[in-house]
């Protein structure tokens, strides 16, 4: 069991001192309606596994099918989980193809004990630079927490310019960005700021070495969901420029192949699935056969 830290009071802000968080799934009924407790359960597995930090509703590719019920739903039942939410840095992912929607879940986190945001940009819309800055002063503002920018064109059609993340990264609360797109802006971006520690969050393990070595310091995981002692132990060691023998090299080869050899998400769900947790399936197109 983890030891445990408590946290500062409600409402403090609180920077994330984990380089490495769990992104973990949601879990869905077989109607495909939110299971918050089944959700819990799996956060409550990794936490007497020795994480320290989550990410929920925030990546894996569900967040934009949650609405802002459910989202809310998901905060409340982590409110509720008085160990986890005190012991752990629990990030929570913010985003919406409506501003407005992003504030009123933003002001939901305020009062909280959540540690902190991961902020992503509207889908398909495409906003202007200039909006995604304005839409990302709002909601930082509104939430008051530490925030991790999420920037994931592939995803989303838009990617935040560098000059963007230069800018918004002046702002204190402002501590990281996941995935800054093109890999080679990582440098860049250092080479234009002049500020206090910022963080590059790689997501998931692909091309991870690589990244690494591009800059990247902290690991938005996704393998960590079914081997996180393993995975962090991996990226920890790559930080430190540290090698890794051949057995733990294959180790990390066969939970990659089982986790990234197809869709990651749906072999997510069956692997904790078989461990008894009720991940249930995915938001069908995904998982269909």
């Amino acid at each position: 069991m983890p030891v445990l830290v408590d946290k500062k009071n409600k409402g403090d802000n609180i920077m994330l001192t984990e380089n490495v968080h769990i992104a973990v799934p949601t879990a869905f009924f077989e109607d495909e309606s939110l299971n918050t407790q089944g959700t819990i359960s799996h956060i409550r597995d990794l936490y007497q596994q020795g994480v320290k930090s989550v990410l929920v509703s925030g990546t894996t590719g569900e967040q934009h099918s949650l609405t802002l019920q459910e989202k809310m739903e998901l905060i409340n039942g982590l409110e509720g989980q008085e160990e986890l939410i005190n012991n752990m840095e629990i990030i929570f992912g913010v985003a919406s193809i409506r501003q407005k929607e992003a504030e009123e879940l933003a002001e939901k986190i305020r009062h909280t004990k959540i540690s902190g945001i991961m902020l992503g940009y509207p889908p398909y819309v495409i906003p202007t630079q200039e909006e995604a800055f304005v839409y990302t002063k709002k909601i930082v503002r509104l939430s008051n927490k530490p925030t991790i920018l999420y920037n994931n064109p592939k995803r989303t059609g838009f990617d935040l310019s560098e000059a963007s993340i230069i800018q918004l990264s002046k702002k204190n609360l402002v501590i990281g960005i996941k995935d800054a797109g093109n890999k080679e802006k990582v440098e860049r971006i250092k080479n234009g700021m002049h500020k206090r520690a910022f963080y590059f969050y790689a997501g998931g393990e692909v091309d991870l070495e690589e990244k690494v070595l591009l800059g990247y310091d902290r690991l938005s995981s996704i393998a960590g969901n079914v081997s996180p002692t393993e995975m962090t132990q991996w990226f920890q060691n790559m930080l430190m420029k540290q090698k890794v023998s051949k057995q733990e090299s294959k180790k990390i080869d066969n939970i990659m192949e089982n986790v990234y050899q197809g869709n990651a998400i749906v072999n997510l769900k069956r692997i904790i699935n078989r461990k008894g947790i009720p991940m249930g399936i995915c938001r069908s197109p995904i998982g269909n056969k």
